[in-house]
């Protein structure tokens, strides 16, 4: 099929109108790309149509030079079938330094993701994980310019279809990528006249809710509910953000498009009792579901899974750092993506539609002043260091969330998986 076939199937698919408002949302509210502004966009090559109008709308608000980097799914699967076992220990590093390089001279970084969650589920455990941990080592250089916030950067999802079918297997591959696609806009704010406008909107009230919770200022959280008592303690001098927040380089962005959450940092090291899962977790192409876990002195000592144990016990051997978390948010049951009732099977909408913990590596920028600490200093507040950042979700309408204010007295926050005020 010619491209100029295959983008006509498919506009008729994906509505082109809503399509061109994301990729303009991506760059005016996810990134506020500056004049002169480099951008490195990572995307599956099925999102071609979505990279494109992401490089236009950069164009038009001045980007220096656009870059994009594509992936694609069945090379990924070639790997596997075909590739020397002694490669599964190696990753182009050479790549990641120098993204690297290029956030360090002012670069912004876009992710696009859309691959199928469920790609490597039937490929061998251990390879996938030691591609994975390699993967990770190799990204480090890139991924502490993002976690540190350095540079301004985003993501945004692209309806593939064999991620539509997962998320509605009862559909026509057509069908279910137009219904992703409607889903991806919706939960975006693109189907709005104005969705820079109501960006705008939602911005304002994401911060209201962390002006309240950093003004409680609780030295921990406790949450409760089915299979899950757990304390969570927060970092010294944490520091609640959720929404757009403003990177080291001046410029405010919103990281996660969508985004329902108010985030910040626990203390490494205060960490306490057992939680389960309440969505499945999708990783590297790897479903891992029902997860349950228990934390001593801020580290997870037991960990079980009823799908991709397996998968799950050697992301938690990463490093020393990859059985501690680098961060807790607060979501309400009543976000739209949760209200939607759909399974998404991709952290970046299913962790807006629950409260959820991330195993890994902290954000600095969850910290008073954090833009002026030195890693040490971060680390001595109670952050943590991995070379991993996987967000899995542990709210649900059955869940309650207490505030542990500083004198020890227990403090309402959630109940039933809503604000209590």
């Amino acid at each position: 099929m010619s491209d100029f076939s295959q983008n006509n199937h498919a506009d008729a698919i994906i509505d082109p109108v809503k399509l061109d408002k994301l990729a303009e949302v991506a760059v005016k509210v996810g990134l506020q790309l500056r004049k002169g502004q480099d951008l490195v966009i990572t995307a599956p090559v099925i999102a071609l149509p979505l990279v494109r109008r992401i490089a236009e709308h950069a164009y038009k608000a001045g980007a220096g030079l656009v870059t994009p980097f594509f992936s694609d799914e069945d090379m990924a699967l070639s790997r596997f079938q075909y590739a020397p076992d002694e490669s599964f220990d190696h990753a182009s590093d050479w790549l990641y330094q120098g993204m690297a390089k290029a956030y360090a001279g002012g670069a912004a970084r876009l992710a696009i993701t859309g691959d199928n969650p469920m790609l490597l589920s039937a490929q061998d455990a251990g390879k996938v994980a030691r591609a994975n941990k390699a993967l990770s080592m190799a990204y480090q250089p890139a991924l502490e310019k993002i976690a540190g916030f350095d540079i301004n950067w985003n993501i945004v999802s692209y309806p593939n279809p064999s991620w539509a079918k997962l998320v509605f297997p009862d559909d026509a591959p057509d069908v279910a990528t137009h219904k992703l696609a409607e889903a991806i806009f919706a939960a975006s704010r693109v189907n709005n006249a104005d969705p820079v406008a109501a960006w705008a909107d939602h911005n304002a009230q994401l911060r209201k809710r962390t002006k309240i919770l950093n003004e409680r200022n609780f030295r921990a959280l406790h949450f409760t509910g089915p299979d899950t008592d757990l304390t969570v303690g927060l970092a010294d001098g944490h520091e609640w953000h959720g929404g757009s927040s403003t990177a080291k380089n001046g410029i405010t962005c919103n990281p996660n498009i969508p985004t329902e959450e108010v985030f910040t940092t626990p203390h490494a090291l205060r960490v306490e009792g057992t939680v389960s899962s309440t969505k499945p977790l999708s990783h590297q192409g790897t479903i891992i579901d029902d997860i349950r876990v228990r934390f001593e002195g801020g580290r997870i000592v037991e960990a079980k899974a009823s799908k991709g144990e397996a998968v799950l016990n050697k992301v938690l051997d990463t490093d020393e750092g990859a059985r501690r978390l680098g961060e807790v948010a607060l979501v309400p049951h009543s976000s739209p993506i949760s209200q939607s009732g759909l399974l998404f099977y991709n952290t970046l909408f299913d962790e807006n539609a629950a409260s959820h913990i991330a195993l890994g590596q902290c954000y600095s920028k969850c910290f008073i002043n954090g833009a002026d600490l030195t890693p040490e200093q971060i680390a001595a507040q109670g952050g943590n260091k991995s070379f991993i950042h996987i967000d899995w979700m542990i709210g649900s309408n059955k869940i309650d969330v207490d505030g542990i204010a500083q004198d020890g007295t227990s403090v309402p926050v959630m109940r039933k998986g809503e604000w209590v005020a």
